[in-house]
């Protein structure tokens, strides 16, 4: 089972690909796409669905996850972040996955078994699971892992996969 996790951001987006084969986790690959701030938001919003849809197209998942954005402090960032959530969303659907949303708390929780945990606990236990000798940087990278990793938990994928 290959699985697809998606951080979204306007200036950042995560992305993490999974492969669970028995129960057992391994890195396909991770990373982000950066957008240009001085560019207007459409032409950066098309730039996050056009390098997610290469994304996908590269590694055909087989279940795509977008997380659900929680605001608790700045609300000037909820549009542009909402906008960069429904491209995923978009991009998912237009590429005919299966689409999964979890809250950040749902990952944690999932992850390393306490929803109050803070990021470093969560990428420690992405290292772990993944059987890494390193933390997937940058954060948006590592949060996107710990999406798919969820995901796969939630669901209790025990399918062999062959790449």
């Amino acid at each position: 089972m290959i699985i697809m996790g998606v951080d979204p951001g306007t200036a950042i987006t995560g992305y993490g690909i999974v492969s669970c084969v028995n129960n057992t986790f391994s890195l396909v690959e991770c990373g982000t796409i950066r957008t240009n701030f001085k560019e207007p938001m459409c032409y950066r919003l098309q730039a996050i669905y056009d390098d997610l849809m290469q994304i996908i197209n590269r590694y055909n998942p087989d279940q795509y996850v977008v997380e659900e954005v929680f605001f608790s402090r700045n609300s000037k960032t909820a549009l542009p972040v909402g906008q960069a959530r429904g491209v995923a969303l978009l991009a998912g659907a237009n590429a005919g996955l299966k689409v999964f949303e979890y809250k950040p708390l749902q990952v944690k929780m999932a992850i390393t078994g306490y929803g109050g945990a803070d990021k470093k606990q969560v990428q420690y236990m992405v290292k772990t699971l993944l059987n890494l000798n390193f933390i997937p940087k940058p954060d948006d990278a590592a949060d996107a892992l710990a999406l798919a990793i969820c995901h796969a938990y939630h669901n209790g994928f025990n399918e062999k996969v062959f790449l």
